[in-house]
C-alpha cells in the first residue's frame, strides 16, 4: 500500500431516548483524545500496512436521554479543529452509534458527518461503524462512501464491526475503487427485545447478510433495526449496502428491506415476558436459581433512566427474600450512605432523583458496603433491606448498567448465588444470559417501555408499523447522493 495514505478516525457514539427529562452533560461522556484513543484497546486495530492513522477524538456515553446542545456543540468542536489540523487526508473512518439525540438539533450523526465531509473534502473517502439501533438519514447516507453495522444483538460483534468498517476503508485506498452505498428505508420501528439476533426471524434475517456479501460487486450488507424511543423524522429501520457495483446495491437493498417488511408481524419477545405483578409471581413459584428478571422500562443501555424503584416496591411488598437487585441510580441516596459508614441503618428515599415521574420508596436500609473509585459520581453502596435475608440493593452515583459480572464481583456478590437478581435491561448481556434459571422480562415504566403502538408519534414521518398497521409498502432503494453522481 501506498505509505502516503493518511487517515484519521474519531467519532461520537451514544443512544439517546427523547422520552427521557435528563439531558446529558459533558461529563457523561468518556472522551479520548489523540493518543488517549490510539492506546485504547477499543482502538487497537486502527493501523495496517503503509498508512498512517491520525486519532483525533471519539467520545462514548451510557445511553439516555438527550445531550446537551453545549456538551454536543463542544465536543464536536473538539474533532473539527483535530480533524483540521490533520488534513490532508486520503480517508476517515468514523466510530458512530446513530441514535444521539441532541437538544435542538434533528439529526445529530447527520450533523457530524457533514461537517467532516465539509472540511476533508469530496477526495477523502468516508466510512462509518454503527450500531444496529441506529438511525440511518439521508444527509449519513450521502455524506458517507462506506457504512457497516452490527448483525449482534445483544451486541457481541461491536469490535468486529468496527474492524470491518475499518478494513474496508484500508482496501478501498489500496486498491484504488471507490465504493458507495445503496439503501432502503423501511418504515418500520421496533424494540430491540423483540428483534434479538439470537431469535426467529432476525436470527435468519441476519444469518442471510453474509450471503449478500459474497455477491459480486457487494462488500457489506446491513439490516439496521432503528431506535424507536426517538421521535424524531429520520427514525426507521432500513437496508444499508456498501459496494461497487450500483445495480448489485440496490438489489441486495431492496431484498434485505422487502424480507424485513414481509417479517414484521413475527417478531416477538424471547424470554418469558408480562406484566411485573406477574413476572413477581413466577419468580415467587420458581423452584430454580437464580431467576433473572428484567426491568425493562427503565434499561440504561437502552436509554432508561435508571432511577425507578417501582421493582423494589414490589418486592417489598411482597416480602420478598433472597433478592439482588443492582442497581438503581440515586446519588442522594448513595451520599446519605456515605454519611452514615458502613454498618449504620437509616432510613433511606429511594428512587426518583433524576425522572419527577418516578415515584422513590422510603425505607430502612442497613449499609452493607461502600465502594470508593475516586469520585463522588463513581461512588456506590450496597445495602440491606427487609431484614436478613430480604433484598440486597446496589445504589450508584450515577447512571450506569450492572450487566457484567465484574461489575457484581467488585461489590463482594455473587449473582449466581441468590434466588432472584434484578436487573435494569432489556434482553440479557452475554455474561448474565447464561445463568438465568429462567429468565423473565418485566414490562415496566419509564423512558424506553415496551408499549411501543402507545408511544407518543409526533415527529416520526408516517405511516409506519407497528404505529399504524393498515397500509402497503414497497420497497425503493436509492443510491447515494455521492455514489449517483459518479462519487469524487
Amino acid at each position: 500500500m501506498n505509505p502516503a495514505f493518511r487517515i484519521a478516525a474519531g467519532g461520537i457514539h451514544s443512544e439517546c431516548s427523547t422520552y427521557s427529562p435528563v439531558l446529558m452533560q459533558l461529563e457523561d461522556f468518556r472522551v479520548l483524545r489523540g493518543p488517549e484513543m490510539s492506546g485504547a484497546e477499543t482502538f487497537a486495530f486502527l493501523h495496517a500496512e503503509g498508512v498512517h492513522v491520525t486519532p483525533l477524538l471519539h467520545a462514548r456515553a451510557v445511553p439516555g436521554g438527550p445531550v446537551a446542545r453545549e456538551t454536543y456543540e463542544a465536543l464536536k468542536g473538539d474533532f473539527l479543529a483535530r480533524l483540521e489540523a490533520a488534513l490532508p487526508l486520503d480517508g476517515l473512518y468514523l466510530a458512530l452509534h446513530g441514535a444521539l439525540n441532541v437538544e435542538g438539533l434533528d439529526d445529530a450523526e447527520g450533523d457530524w458527518v457533514t461537517a467532516a465531509r465539509a472540511l476533508v473534502g469530496e477526495t477523502c473517502i468516508i466510512v462509518a461503524s454503527y450500531d444496529l439501533h441506529g438511525n440511518v438519514s439521508p444527509r449519513v447516507v450521502d455524506g458517507l462512501d462506506i457504512f457497516a453495522a452490527y448483525r449482534t444483538a445483544p451486541h457481541i460483534d461491536t469490535r468486529e464491526t468496527m474492524e470491518r468498517a475499518f478494513a474496508m476503508l484500508a482496501s478501498a485506498l489500496r486498491d484504488g475503487v471507490r465504493p458507495g452505498i445503496a439503501w432502503a428505508p423501511v418504515p418500520v420501528l421496533l424494540p430491540g427485545e423483540c428483534t434479538s439476533t439470537q431469535d426467529e426471524p432476525a436470527r435468519g434475517l441476519y444469518a442471510a447478510l453474509p450471503g449478500f456479501d459474497a455477491r459480486p460487486g457487494i462488500l457489506d450488507a446491513n439490516l439496521m433495526i432503528g431506535y424507536v424511543w426517538a421521535d424524531e423524522p429520520r427514525a426507521t429501520a432500513c437496508a444499508v449496502v456498501t459496494g461497487t457495483d450500483r445495480l448489485a446495491a440496490l438489489a441486495a437493498a431492496g431484498e434485505i428491506a422487502g424480507a424485513y417488511w414481509v417479517a414484521r408481524e413475527h417478531f416477538g419477545f424471547g424470554p418469558v415476558t408480562g406484566p411485573l405483578a406477574e413476572m413477581l409471581d413466577l419468580a415467587e413459584s420458581a423452584t430454580t436459581r437464580p431467576v433473572i428478571l428484567a426491568d425493562s422500562g427503565d434499561n440504561p443501555t437502552g436509554g432508561g433512566v435508571g432511577d425507578r424503584a417501582d421493582v423494589l416496591a414490589g418486592l417489598l411488598a411482597r416480602d420478598f427474600r433472597g433478592a439482588l437487585m443492582a442497581g438503581i441510580t440515586d446519588r442522594p441516596a448513595v451520599e446519605a450512605c456515605f454519611a452514615a459508614g458502613e454498618g449504620a441503618t437509616l432510613t433511606l428515599s429511594i428512587g426518583g432523583s433524576l425522572d419527577p415521574s418516578s415515584r422513590p420508596v422510603e425505607t430502612q436500609a442497613t449499609v452493607v458496603r461502600l465502594d470508593d473509585a475516586g469520585t463522588a459520581r463513581e461512588r456506590q453502596a450496597v445495602v440491606a433491606l427487609g431484614g436478613e435475608g430480604g433484598i440486597t440493593l446496589v445504589l450508584a452515583a450515577r447512571r450506569r448498567p450492572y450487566h457484567d459480572l465484574a461489575d457484581f464481583h467488585r461489590l463482594g456478590l455473587d449473582p449466581a448465588g441468590v434466588r432472584l437478581l434484578v436487573v435494569k435491561s432489556g434482553y440479557l448481556s452475554p455474561e448474565l444470559a447464561p445463568i438465568a434459571n429462567p429468565n423473565l422480562m418485566a414490562l415496566t415504566d419509564g423512558v424506553v417501555n415496551q408499549d411501543i403502538p402507545r408511544l407518543a408519534s409526533r415527529r416520526r414521518a408516517g405511516p409506519q408499523f407497528p404505529f399504524q398497521r393498515d397500509f402497503e409498502f414497497t420497497p425503493a432503494p436509492r443510491l447515494s447522493a455521492r455514489w449517483n453522481e459518479g462519487g469524487a
